[in-house]
């Protein structure tokens, strides 16, 4: 899995317990997936459609680092399917991990459309 977004916890991550809240942490994968999804299928236009268990095993403290890791576990005719983990950068933890999170590739009017992809690509390859 490739990690490539960082979140600073600061103050207002935080949950009653001092520790980063499971919301907020959701809210950043979500928006990571949208965007990694966006991407993968060259259009902004897609929603989340499923998010499968999340299971957390541990969290984050005012000051840590978390990163997010995004991959694709498979592509549909509509959507993508990605799997997310969420890690403690300062102690190597695992703090979340989602094994299915489903994004829609939408037309303009907002109905499921077909993509046409079958495997990542990345930018550089795009450029040739």
């Amino acid at each position: 899995m490739r990690f490539h977004t960082r979140k600073w916890v600061k103050p207002g991550d935080l949950n009653p317990n001092g520790t980063l809240f499971g919301g907020c942490l959701l809210a950043w994968i979500d928006e990571e997936a949208a965007l990694y999804a966006a991407i993968q299928l060259e259009n902004s236009k897609v929603v989340t459609k499923v998010v499968s268990e999340i299971n957390f095993t541990s969290s984050a403290r005012q000051g840590d680092i978390v990163e997010i890791g995004i991959e694709v576990a498979k592509f549909g005719k509509t959507s993508i399917t990605l799997k997310c983990e969420a890690r403690n950068k300062m102690t190597r933890e695992t703090i979340l991990t989602v094994d299915n999170f489903i994004m829609v590739n939408l037309d303009d009017n907002g109905n499921p459309i077909p993509h046409g992809k079958t495997k990542v690509e990345y930018i550089k390859d795009r450029l040739k």
